[in-house]
């Protein structure tokens, strides 16, 4: 019934002014002003929300077949093409169609334009690209748009061989947000200076700049990679003070910081955190895995118990526990797991096995893994490397160094470290000269203590006693402790008592660190009778706290781990342990081995 019949209806109730004011207002102005008609939206438009629900869905060829068909292109759906594919990371893409942008679009890019081909110059890595995008952005006058600035700073910050030129972008920023602020931390933190990175984030709250999860996220990993414990429980203070103790990444940075600085603390953590995603996991296997890797299985049992799936760095971390146990038969069980779910193809977890596999004692199993891969890194090549030289094949070793080079891989100071260390082990004294050599003259790399400590065991093995002097003169540093303590090892085994003693002096004056130095140099002094200045190292490795550490042993039997140390009485199987270990003196008597006695000096007093 319309208004007018209503408020000319004799029998109704009186109906009140204000409301038949209200009905009579809203006859005149249906009256008056009549409906549009419905005017549907652009094609164009449509289209361009086609084309970002595709995206949106991961579904590009889509996308791309409908933007191919459009008769007509604006800015807005260059850019939702340009941006699509940055955000499926199809990055190359992106740039594509941005240069196509540039000469086919009648209209000039915006803000959001600019900001997603930048996305796409940071994916590709390419510092020139994004210049050139950086220079387009002054030229079209978009610089003081925060979103543009912002990716500016991102693009260099990602890109560079420094943080110099973010920081002149940071600077030109006139209003920074919390998105300008986490760019520069992340930037410093992910080149690994974890230092500079907390400088920013102090000066972030100094400044009362808006904090976010993500910032205080950073600020986490950064107090994790330099293993600052201090900051990183005033930062851990500070996420419960803002609310983001419930914000599972934030959390997880907190706990990657404890587990590398304090793991009782690393503890509390997780079993205080409400919510733990698989990163979570991974992030506590991690952290046990070097220190303690018994208990890293021990938490991926449980992970699983709890019914997380593994990926690919859940399985790396447990792949090198069962290395760092030595537990072949744990190993492989783990490599079953790894086919099952489909990742004998991932190039890292390859690499892990490899090395798993030669510290398990079982080499042929490794080489078959490096046979069989599609894709080979340097990592893949050194693991071989390092697993050859540590099972004596020196010639296989030096083998697969000239086949790396040939597939057109640079070899890194590991590498030649790797291969210095197989040709001292197999004798292949010229050879590893060679590549010392080459490593200087060809690649140019500047060896450091390690290089020249393998070179000083290099021919130290072989007897080459004065030369390995010479090398360690002519070094364009002092000589540290591990680099003395190769060519002392040297003297001894060669009996060169002088240049022994030399080296013994020398290893004191650095006040060594490790308790085997103090040992090994106090035993020369009594071989030689030098019963004084062997009292005086004793004293001196007492007055310093040091204490050798026992070499502890360990067999697997059946799928049981039993380890030992010097001594040891204690333990369900330690008597077959001793069984066999009179068996191994027998075999090593027959064999005619003599023990060399003349330096085996015993302090009952440290058990060492």
């Amino acid at each position: 019934m319309s208004a007018k019949r209503l408020l000319s209806t004799p029998q109704y109730h009186q109906i009140p002014p204000t409301i038949k004011n209200s009905l009579q207002w809203t006859q005149n102005c249906t009256a008056q002003q009549p409906k549009p008609p419905f005017q549907p939206k652009r094609p164009s438009i449509l289209a361009t929300n086609i084309i970002k629900s595709y995206f949106d869905k991961g579904l590009t060829k889509e996308a791309r077949t409908l933007f191919d068909e459009m008769p007509e292109r604006d800015v807005v759906v260059w850019t939702a093409m340009i941006a699509g594919y940055a955000s499926c990371n199809h990055h190359a893409r992106a740039w594509v169609v941005f240069r196509n942008m540039m000469r086919e679009c009648n209209e000039y890019p915006n803000a959001f334009t600019m900001s997603s081909a930048l996305k796409a110059c940071k994916g590709m890595n390419s510092l020139s690209c994004g210049g050139l995008v950086h220079g387009m952005v002054v030229k079209f006058g978009l610089e003081g748009c925060l979103y543009v600035d912002n990716a500016v700073l991102d693009l260099y910050a990602t890109c560079c061989a420094t943080m110099v030129e973010a920081c002149v972008v940071f600077g030109g920023i006139q209003e920074k947000n919390s998105v300008s602020w986490t760019t520069l931390i992340a930037g410093y933190t992910h080149r690994g200076d974890g230092y500079s990175g907390l400088q920013a984030f102090r000066q972030m709250l100094l400044e009362e700049a808006e904090t976010n999860a993500f910032s205080f996220s950073i600020a986490g990993r950064a107090c994790a990679s330099i293993g600052s414990h201090t900051t990183g429980r005033q930062i851990h203070a500070a996420v419960i003070k803002q609310g983001y103790e419930s914000n599972t990444p934030v959390m997880n940075s907190i706990l990657d910081m404890y587990c590398r600085c304090d793991l009782r603390e690393a503890k509390q953590c997780f079993h205080g955190m409400t919510e733990r995603d698989l990163i979570t996991w991974n992030t506590w296997i991690a952290g046990y895995e070097k220190s303690d890797s018994i208990e890293s299985l021990y938490i991926f049992s449980q992970m699983e118990y709890e019914g997380f799936s593994p990926n690919c760095f859940t399985l790396s971390s447990v792949v090198a526990a069962c290395s760092n146990l030595a537990v072949l038969n744990c190993g492989q069980q783990v490599h079953g797991t790894i086919i099952q779910r489909g990742f004998d193809r991932n190039l890292a977890l390859s690499n892990a096995l490899i090395d798993m596999y030669a510290k398990c004692g079982n080499i042929s199993d490794s080489q078959q893994i490096f046979i069989e891969m599609s894709i080979r890194d340097l990592v893949s090549w050194t693991s071989m490397m390092i697993g050859y030289g540590s099972h004596g094949y020196g010639k296989e070793a030096v083998e697969l160094f000239d086949q790396m080079v040939k597939s057109g891989i640079r070899p890194d100071r590991i590498v030649f470290m790797a291969v210095l260390g197989a040709c001292s082990h197999a004798g292949l004294v010229d050879k590893g000269l060679s590549y010392f050599n080459s490593m200087i003259g060809y690649y140019n790399l500047t060896p450091n203590q390690e290089i020249y400590g393998c070179v000083v065991d290099l021919l130290g093995r072989a007897g080459r006693v004065k030369e390995a002097y010479e090398i360690m003169e002519g070094m364009p540093f002092k000589p540290d402790e591990s680099v003395w303590g190769a060519f002392l090892g040297a003297c001894k085994a060669h009996r060169h008592p002088d240049m022994e003693k030399l080296a013994a002096r020398r290893l004191l004056d650095l006040g060594p660190n490790m308790a085997g130095t103090y040992v090994t140099v106090s035993n020369i002094y009594a071989a030689e009778g030098m019963w004084g200045d062997f009292a005086k190292v004793r004293k001196l490795m007492r007055g310093v706290g040091s204490r050798k550490e026992a070499g502890r042993s360990w067999v697997q039997v059946r799928n049981q781990v039993c380890g030992f140390v010097v001594g040891d009485k204690v333990g369900a199987h330690i008597e077959w342990v001793y069984e066999v270990l009179d068996v191994l003196v027998l075999h090593m008597v027959e064999a005619g081995y003599v023990p060399d006695l003349d330096c085996l000096t015993q302090d009952l007093e440290d058990g060492t």
